[in-house]
């Protein structure tokens, strides 16, 4: 799990089964986000193995500084993890945390360029979750 720099922008939180896939996204979206936004990854298991683990996903939630942070998912259950985590969180935490319902590849690098420009948490979550909509031919 990476640390968020608590700089003011709207940073990232992304959830796979996979920790290589967490972490190899995040990467993706470092290079085209720029340094400014903060990417926080929870992926796999704590034994390591493929899966989502409640308690990493907490971690990856509290991590979360600044005006708030976008999660993507990559299947159901790590919504379910999600919610689980959020449902763990004071209020005033949870209101700066919006999970997007929103394809995870196209929707963080979406979200991560938004999130580069100093954008709202809605915005950078509507660009997200408009990452649906875009054709790739």
């Amino acid at each position: 799990m990476d640390s968020t720099n608590g700089n003011g922008y709207v940073g990232l939180v992304i959830v796979s089964h996979s920790a290589a896939i967490a972490g190899g996204l995040a990467e993706l979206v470092a290079q085209v986000a720029g340094p400014d936004v903060s990417i926080v990854t929870a992926g796999g298991g704590a034994d390591g193995t493929l899966g989502t683990d409640g308690g990493l996903v907490l971690e990856a939630l509290q991590a979360v500084h600044g005006p708030g942070a976008v999660v993507l998912v990559d299947l159901g259950s790590s919504v379910l993890s999600v919610r689980a985590a959020l449902a763990e969180l004071t209020p005033g935490e949870a209101e700066r945390i919006v999970l997007a319902d929103a394809p995870l590849v196209e929707g963080a690098i979406a979200a991560g360029v938004t999130a580069s420009t100093g954008a709202s948490l809605a915005e950078v979550a509507a660009a997200a979750e408009e990452a649906r909509d875009v054709p790739k031919l």
